[in-house]
């Protein structure tokens, strides 16, 4: 059996506590609390809308906090800004490049820009190119490129300077699968050595990224752990999926609301063969699959299909974040 690599976490990198943004009269980010360790990949998950971008930007020292405190190490933003924007590699949603020039030229100069010598660059930029895959597209012009080579050239960018931490905002946003899997890939390397902060609203990134997930809604954190403490610690709602024959909706509507507990019962399609398939939402404690089977039992229902729904990152998203 092959063990699997374990990575190390280390001490808190960031501390934010408290943190709020109000444009105007509206609070984007309202008084949120969250630490990151040290070589973690963090998911910032979110709806659109949310305050995933104001946060990342507050984070980076583009916005200034309306209160509350950001620590990076043992920096704090608004003493020590310069301190900390040479700690951090940030990566918006659209990659900020020179689309006239070609990528070699343009990673050089980003390299000057941050102060290295001719020697320095070169070697830098050669771990970069063999790092985000960019070795046949180095004498290509910007403009040309794909726009997930787009994005590898801003992770070049962001990585420039080797940072001790990467924010990265949305970085598959529109990519089709194979550009999302290449992005996915590079970033899970650059984690296994650099602290990881991944804004995004596309539920299948998070699990195939991140160690750890917040999600925040309505400027809000409505949860933060580990995925599977999240799927575990969502409430106690689930759904069971059955499918019957021989039985009208109205009468198995009836008789399941009955069951203390089932908080609704709903048609999902009746399907040619004249089965009746429906979804009971529970609210539960106790598992009422036992309950529901021996209620089948007592009609004429003929059960063809009973199953519970899996709990999901999906699943959890939504309950955290519906409207009401």
């Amino acid at each position: 059996m092959v063990s699997k690599k374990v990575k190390k976490k280390g001490k808190a990198m960031i501390h934010v506590e408290n943190l709020t943004k109000y444009y105007n009269d509206f609070c984007a980010v309202d008084q949120i609390n969250f630490n990151i360790k040290k070589g973690e990949i963090l998911g910032l998950l979110g709806p659109n809308g949310a305050g995933k971008t104001t946060t990342l930007r507050m984070l980076t020292g583009y916005f200034m906090p309306t209160s509350g405190t950001i620590r990076v190490k043992d920096y704090l933003l608004d003493k020590h800004l310069l301190e900390i924007k040479k700690l951090m590699g940030y990566l918006p949603e659209s990659a900020p490049l020179y689309h006239s020039m070609l990528v070699f030229d343009y990673l050089d100069y980003v390299a000057r820009i941050r102060g290295m010598g001719k020697d320095e660059r070169i070697s830098r930029i050669r771990q970069l190119v063999d790092l985000c895959g960019l070795d046949e597209i180095m004498h290509r012009s910007i403009n040309e490129l794909s726009k997930g080579l787009n994005q590898r050239v801003g992770l070049a960018h962001a990585m420039m300077t080797d940072p001790e931490i990467l924010i990265l905002d949305e970085p598959t946003s529109g990519l089709d699968p194979n550009q999302i899997a290449e992005i996915r890939k590079i970033i899970k390397k650059i984690g296994e050595e650099k602290t990881v902060i991944l804004s995004t609203h596309i539920l299948s990134e998070v699990e195939a990224t991140c160690d750890r997930v917040v999600i925040i809604n309505k400027g809000k954190i409505v949860a933060d752990d580990v995925m599977e403490n999240i799927k575990q610690s969502a409430g106690q709602k689930y759904f069971i999926h059955i499918d019957l024959l021989n039985a009208a909706f109205q009468d198995v509507h009836d008789q399941f609301s009955k069951i203390e507990g089932i908080e609704k019962v709903e048609r999902i399609l009746e399907a040619n063969n004249g089965s009746l398939s429906i979804r009971i939402a529970c609210e539960s404690p106790v598992d009422l699959r036992e309950t529901i089977y021996q209620t089948i039992k007592q009609t004429s229902w003929v059960l063809i299909e009973f199953h519970q729904e899996t709990k999901t990152l999906e699943t959890v998203f939504r309950e955290l974040t519906k409207e009401d």
